[in-house]
């Protein structure tokens, strides 16, 4: 597990985009079980979270008119539990971080993994993501 003053910063980066923090199986099963449209970011301390992950899912809701009802996320290798009980609801995808799901109504219906982000900018992200949310918001 990481300190918890090392991943402050990266936890205090994707909130400020509006994004709900999980830490708990709990919290996370409540959000799952509401209607709607849900994107989770799987966050991470590697640098392709930071550099191009974290910035393209805010850019993504930023700029879209259509966006998610529920923004959350949980932190791979610091909220075990909760990233655990995430990976639960993006099966049969292994486990990935970064990584972004999408959900409707509790159901996955997209998925980007680590190797979908590594390599790719930002700006690539959010304009995929915008079309993800064009086509199921």
């Amino acid at each position: 597990m990481y300190p918890e003053h090392l991943v402050a910063p990266m936890r205090a980066d994707i909130a400020e985009g509006g994004f709900t923090e999980l830490k708990t199986a709990a919290e996370v099963e409540t959000v799952m079980a509401e209607n709607g449209t849900t994107l989770m970011f799987i966050n991470s301390v590697c640098g392709c979270s930071a550099r191009t992950a974290r910035p393209g899912v805010k850019e993504a809701v930023w700029n879209s008119e259509k966006k998610p009802n529920h923004l959350v996320t949980v932190f791979a290798g610091v909220d075990q539990e909760a990233t655990a009980k995430a990976r639960e609801y993006t099966l049969p995808y292994p486990p990935s971080s970064p990584a972004i799901a999408f959900f409707k109504d509790g159901e996955l219906v997209h998925m980007v993994e680590r190797h979908h982000i590594e390599g790719r900018s930002a700006e690539l992200i959010a304009n995929h993501l915008e079309g993800v949310f064009e086509e199921f918001c």
